[in-house]
This record gives structure tokens, C-alpha cells and sequence, in this order.
């Protein structure tokens, strides 16, 4: 049997704009050449280090449009369609569907929270719109609300477009109950790790890759560490694994923390506009080099 379809290492890609804050598509065409080069397995777009939540409508179709067309099958491309509006969400799954994306990641609304019955209706509006397959996207941290094992599990009996979930949750212990809750009884159903500290973990437990924001700009040890686990040579993985947890210090440096993620990649040699939306803001010279240091002590190679 060969892999799934979204498997291995798929990086949350920075959305890279101009100082008018305008999609920059010279940049973020560099960017997508780069990462597709150093061998990650799939792409996606206007996640939570996308900026989604600081676009228009407009702008986000517009983001998703350019995806697919310059990634054009090179590998499989998810876009991320979440809203508070569950009218939104569906306008813009559907919007995937129809410019050609592989599938769509779909957070739970945020500021508001939902009882489990609203909740599950806003997915199944959502699956039911779409024939695409969805993962959803666990984010307690930034929605105010958890996605249980219970209730994915009973999403995806119901919902067989449902294929997987990404897990940016602080326990490993929920991923654990993930895997044991939901993909016991549907074993395709794939399981993605957000923090980069939970990869190997997620991987030793049974789930299927990472998405994580480290990704673009040291993609070699995402990849690395998938490559490792797989073909068994535990003792790399490992050592991998620790650079990771060094990097996971980074998600605390600023809120949000999409300035790091850019100015990282600069710094990693990769030359992309580090403009990041409102209320986002340029990174400061202090956690410049507080960033710096961080990367080298995981002992990135830099351009500085």
C-alpha cells in the first residue's frame, strides 16, 4: 500500500507580502520553489502563519488562486478555509474546490464559543458543501475551544471526507488520544503534529507527519526526521528531534508570532519581504537577536 496523499512533512507557508502589504508573488514563489526543493511533501496555504485571520475574503481567494497555480502539482497543496462565519468557511472550501487544491484544513471559530451540537453543525455545513478532502485544525490555544477525540471521532463516522487532523495542542497527550480514540477504528485517518517538539512523538505513537512553522525556514530537519523515523535509524531521528525542541522556544519570542517565522527564514538564507500583517509588527532588534541566537544554538547555518 503506498503513502496517503498528505503524509510526511506539509509546512504552514508564510504568507509573503510587500511593504503595501500586498501579496509579494516573486517571494512567495521563492519560497514555495525552495521548500518544494528541499523535499517537503505537500504545501499549506493561509493557515494560522498564513495571516488567514488578518485577510479579506478577497485577498485569501486570491493567495489560494496563486497557490495552486504556481505550485501546479508539484505536491499536493491544502488550503486553509476556517472562518467565525460559517458561511465564509463554505463559500471558501468551495473556492478551493474549484481553482483545483488537494484538500482544505478547516480551524473551529474563534471569539465565540460554541456548544459541541453548534459546532459539529458548522463542520457538517462545511463537509457537506465540498466533496474536497478536509482536515481540520485543532487550535485550542487561539480558538478558546477544544476538538475532542470524541467529537472528531464522531465527525469523521459521519463525515467520510474528513481524513485527518492537525494537533497544535500543548499535551502530547492529547495527540496520543487521537491516535488511540479515532484512528483505532478508522486507520487512515491521518494525524499531524503542530509544535515541532511533538513530531517524533506523534510519529513513535502512529500518526503521519508534522505541520509546523519551522518548516520554512529548516526544512531539511523536518524532512530529516520523517526520513529517519521511517527508515529506521532511530539514533538521527533523535538527534534531530532535539534541534526541533531548541526551535520550539521561537513560537514564544513575539504575538503573533508570524514576524519570527519571516525574519527566520531571511536569516536562513531564503530572501523574502518579512512585512507581516496589522497587528502583527516588524520584530524588534532585541528579539532579532534573542532569534539569532536561538538559531544558532540548533545549529542552523545563517546568513546574517
Amino acid at each position: 500500500m503506498g503513502k496517503p496523499l498528505f503524509h510526511g512533512v506539509i509546512p504552514p507557508i508564510s504568507t509573503v507580502f510587500n511593504e503595501d502589504y500586498r501579496l509579494d508573488q516573486v517571494g512567495m514563489g521563492k519560497l514555495i520553489d525552495y521548500l518544494i526543493e528541499n523535499g517537503v511533501n505537500g504545501l499549506f496555504f493561509l493557515g494560522t502563519g498564513g495571516e488567514f485571520s488578518q485577510l479579506l475574503l478577497q485577498e485569501r481567494k486570491e493567495i489560494a488562486e496563486f497557490a495552486v497555480e504556481y505550485v501546479n502539482h508539484r505536491v499536493p497543496v491544502l488550503i486553509g478555509t476556517g472562518s467565525t462565519s460559517t458561511h465564509e468557511a463554505v463559500e471558501l472550501s468551495q473556492h478551493s474546490e474549484k481553482i483545483g487544491a488537494d484538500g482544505i484544513v478547516v480551524i473551529n471559530p474563534y471569539y465565540m464559543k460554541l456548544s459541541e451540537d453548534n459546532l459539529y453543525r458548522h463542520y457538517q455545513e462545511v463537509c457537506d458543501a465540498v466533496a474536497l478532502p478536509i482536515l481540520l485544525y485543532n487550535f485550542p490555544a487561539f480558538t478558546g475551544q477544544d476538538l475532542t477525540p470524541d467529537f472528531v471521532l464522531r465527525a469523521v463516522k459521519e463525515h467520510p471526507n474528513i481524513v485527518g487532523i492537525k494537533e497544535t495542542v500543548d499535551s502530547v497527550g492529547h495527540i496520543k488520544e487521537m491516535i488511540l480514540t479515532v484512528k483505532e477504528k478508522f486507520p487512515d485517518f491521518l494525524v499531524f503534529s503542530g509544535f515541532d517538539d511533538h513530531f517524533l512523538q506523534n510519529l513513535s505513537l502512529g500518526g503521519d507527519g508534522a505541520i509546523s512553522s519551522s518548516v520554512n525556514f529548516a526544512p531539511h530537519l523536518a524532512v530529516g526526521l520523517y526520513d529517519a523515523f521511517t527508515g529506521g535509524d532511530l539514533t538521527k531521528a533523535v538527534h534531530i528531534h532535539r534541534q526541533l525542541a531548541i526551535l520550539s522556544r521561537l513560537y514564544q519570542l513575539d504575538q503573533p508570532f508570524t514576524n519570527v517565522i519571516k525574519e527566520a527564514t531571511k536569516l536562513c538564507g531564503i530572501g523574502i519581504n518579512t512585512a507581516v500583517l496589522p497587528p502583527g509588527r516588524p520584530l524588534e532588534q532585541k528579539k532579532k537577536k534573542e532569534l539569532l541566537r536561538t538559531l544558532e544554538k540548533a545549529s542552523l547555518s545563517l546568513r546574517t
